[in-house]
């Protein structure tokens, strides 16, 4: 579980800072996590391997977060895509996408599905075996969700020198990692617990950019792994957060404290602010494992919670 950030700076692009978007690598998927302008620009300098890319999430209609869509749509088509494309996001995103498409006759040569969002309550958008999205709705000046990706727990993992203490044939292997117990010739019943070890724990990932502080939303959030929140204001601008529906790096470490995480991630920063240790530095008045986001900056979730 990997998460690349493309950009996670507010408002308008500079020309060292990207608007919000980046990519979760989870179980073989490749999400990408809002389409700011530049995104593209900023996935091959990360060298991701953006084609792989089949499920995009859009949290809400303000051009930071999604005029980078388009354009990799369209990026898509130059390649001669084969494999469809899935776009999860507010209700008006297909109509803003297709209308360009259009009116520059640029329609996709490969299929491309836009599943529009309205509920206020949470609810998913997609799963397998292996991991689940869904929303967490969140409080901006326009309709807004957030997403939560969570892992569902592996097989159990074998202990190996039990099997062979056994002479466990290895045909049966697979059935033990899924639960079974085994079977002795003689038709002793070896159970399970003796046989294998717990699973990693499954990790989880919420994304919550933009929004207000939101503290109803801490049901939904608890004992996540790791807590990406906007922290688009200091405290020294604290009355500016409410009015355009954005958060302080203090109430983004009141969110992580509050849900239990393991972890914070900070971004969505204001640009008026030189050095982003002053938000890990207020953070912390209510957090103690902060990270911060940057541009090109990669988390590897295995490898923190190790």
């Amino acid at each position: 579980m990997k998460l690349t950030i493309l950009g996670c700076y507010a408002a308008t692009p500079r020309t060292f800072t990207n608007p919000t978007s980046q990519v979760l690598q989870i179980k073989n998927h490749l999400f990408l996590i809002d389409c700011g302008e530049g995104t593209q620009v900023e996935l091959r300098r990360n060298k991701v391997k953006f084609s792989k890319i089949k499920h995009i999430f859009i949290s809400h209609l303000h051009g930071d977060h999604f005029f980078g869509l388009v354009g990799l749509i369209s990026t898509f088509r130059l390649l001669n895509r084969e494999n469809e494309l899935h776009v999860y996001g507010p209700k008006g995103i297909k109509q803003a996408i297709t209308l360009q498409l259009k009116l520059s006759n640029s329609w996709t040569n490969y299929p491309l599905y836009f599943h529009e969002l309205e509920s206020k309550e949470p609810q998913v958008l997609f799963e397998d075996e292996k991991v689940s999205v869904e929303t967490i709705p969140l409080k901006h000046r326009i309709y807004t969700n957030g997403f939560l990706f969570k892992e569902k727990s592996g097989e159990r993992k074998l202990n190996m020198s039990a099997c062979l203490k056994h002479e466990i044939d290895v045909v049966y292997y697979r059935k033990i990692k899924a639960g079974g117990d085994a079977r002795l010739d003689d038709g002793t019943i070896i159970p399970n617990e003796k046989l294998t070890f717990d699973p990693d724990p499954p990790l989880s990932y919420a994304f919550c950019s933009d929004t207000i502080y939101k503290p109803d939303n801490l049901p939904q959030l608890k004992d996540v792994t790791f807590l990406y929140h906007e922290s688009t204001f200091l405290e020294a601008h604290a009355k500016l957060a409410l009015p355009t529906g954005h958060s302080t790096a203090r109430e983004a470490g009141l969110m992580a404290k509050q849900a239990n995480a393991a972890y914070l991630i900070l971004g969505h920063y204001s640009t008026r602010y030189p050095d982003l240790t002053l938000f890990a530095n207020e953070a912390k008045a209510e957090f103690e494992n902060v990270l911060t986001a940057d541009d090109g900056k990669v988390f590897d979730f295995d490898e923190l919670v190790s």
